[in-house]
């Protein structure tokens, strides 16, 4: 009899510490799941913000082009 309950103790043991890490590991697939999805996320965004980057420098390049303070002093020099 003492076997059996012993037997029964373990099992229960056992099968709570089952439950704990099937829980575990399903809370680490969702923290998984999430960060995946955030990495897609600022992959997308940082795509964006390269985007408007070159857009930007394109812009202020062709504002220093047409502005006649960032001419070379050879132009300046020449257009006396």
């Amino acid at each position: 009899m003492n076997c059996d309950i012993e037997g029964d103790m373990e099992n229960q043991v056992e099968m709570e510490e089952k439950m704990r890490l099937i829980n575990q590991v399903l809370e680490l697939q969702h923290t998984l799941e999430d960060l995946s999805a955030r990495v897609d996320t600022v992959k997308e965004e940082n795509l964006k913000l390269k985007s408007e980057n070159q857009v930007l420098g394109q812009y202020i390049e062709n504002l220093m082009s047409a502005s006649s303070i960032f001419q070379t002093t050879e132009t300046k020099s020449k257009r006396k």
